[in-house]
C-alpha cells in the first residue's frame, strides 16, 4: 500500500512538472517578473501539498531585494521548499542546467549557474550576482557548496558571500529542516548525501510517513566591515541557531 502510494504521488508530482514546463513555455514570455515570481511561488506550493510536504516557516522573509539569502543545504528538495517560502535567484552548479525536466524549470525561475571546477568562474559569478542584487533581485545560496545531513553543518564557504559586499546589499540566513510530522524528530528522508542518488532519495521521500519543512528566517545582516570570510562563520553560527530554536523538535 506505501509502494502504491508513493507511485501515485510520484506521478501526480511528474504531471504537475510537465506543467510546470507549459507555463514557462507559453506563459513566462508574457508575463512581468513579478508575475513570473509569483507562478513560480504557487507552483512550488503545489508541488509539496502533492507530495504530502507541510511547510512552516518561521520568521519574516525579506521582502524585496536587494539581498543575499544564506542556508543551509540537506537535499535536492531544499530549492523547492525555499521557493515556497520566498521566490529568489539560486546559484546552482552548471551541470543541473542540462538535467532533464529538472534543468528547464531551474532556468525557467531564473537560476544562476556556476562551474564550480572552475575558480575563475566564481569570480565570474560573484559580479553577476552583485549586478543582480543591485538590479533588485533576491539571490540565494548555499555556502556549504554540497549537501549535508542537516544535524551538523559544513564549513561556509566565503566566495559567494563577496556578492553581498560589492552590491551593498544586505544577507538573510535562514535554516531547513525536515521534520516527521507525525514525532516532530529530525528525518532523513529527503537527504541527498554520500553514494545517495536522485531518485532514491525522491523514493524515500515519497514513502515517508508527513513531513514538515521549517523554514527558519533571521534577521538582515549588513557586513559593518567584516570581510567574507568572517561574515561567513558569523553565517554559519546564526543559521545553526535558527535550526536549534526552530522549537519543532519534540523532547526525547
Amino acid at each position: 500500500m506505501h509502494s502504491f502510494k508513493a507511485i501515485w504521488k510520484f506521478l501526480r508530482g511528474l504531471w504537475h512538472v510537465f506543467m510546470g514546463m507549459w507555463v514557462i513555455y507559453m506563459r513566462f514570455p508574457q508575463l512581468n517578473p513579478e508575475h513570473r515570481e509569483m507562478h513560480v511561488q504557487a507552483w512550488a506550493l503545489q508541488f509539496l501539498a502533492l507530495w504530502k510536504i507541510h511547510l512552516k516557516v518561521m520568521g519574516q522573509p525579506v521582502r524585496q531585494g536587494p539581498a543575499l539569502l544564506v542556508a543551509n543545504h540537506i537535499s535536492w528538495l531544499d530549492i523547492v521548499v525555499i521557493h515556497s517560502a520566498r521566490h529568489c535567484r539560486f546559484v546552482s552548479k552548471s551541470d543541473i542546467r542540462d538535467w532533464p525536466l529538472v534543468g528547464m524549470l531551474a532556468t525557467g525561475a531564473g537560476t544562476l549557474y556556476i562551474e564550480r571546477t572552475n575558480r575563475k568562474d566564481a569570480l565570474r559569478m560573484v559580479k553577476d550576482m552583485a549586478s543582480a542584487m543591485q538590479e533588485g533581485d533576491v539571490v540565494a545560496i548555499f555556502p556549504e557548496g554540497t549537501t549535508s545531513d542537516g544535524l551538523d553543518l559544513l564549513p561556509f564557504h566565503a566566495n559567494l558571500i563577496q556578492s553581498a559586499i560589492h552590491a551593498q546589499a544586505p544577507v538573510q540566513p535562514m535554516s531547513l529542516q525536515f521534520l516527521d510530522a507525525q514525532t516532530g524528530e529530525t528525518t532523513l528522508a529527503p537527504c541527498y548525501i554520500g553514494d545517495d542518488t536522485l531518485l532514491g532519495s525522491m523514493w524515500r521521500t515519497l514513502k515517508a510517513p508527513s513531513i514538515i519543512a521549517v523554514v527558519h528566517f533571521g534577521d538582515l545582516q549588513h557586513a559593518n566591515g567584516r570581510d567574507r570570510r568572517q561574515w561567513a562563520q558569523d553565517l554559519r553560527t546564526e543559521v545553526i541557531r535558527l535550526r536549534d530554536a526552530s522549537g519543532w523538535r519534540l523532547p526525547s
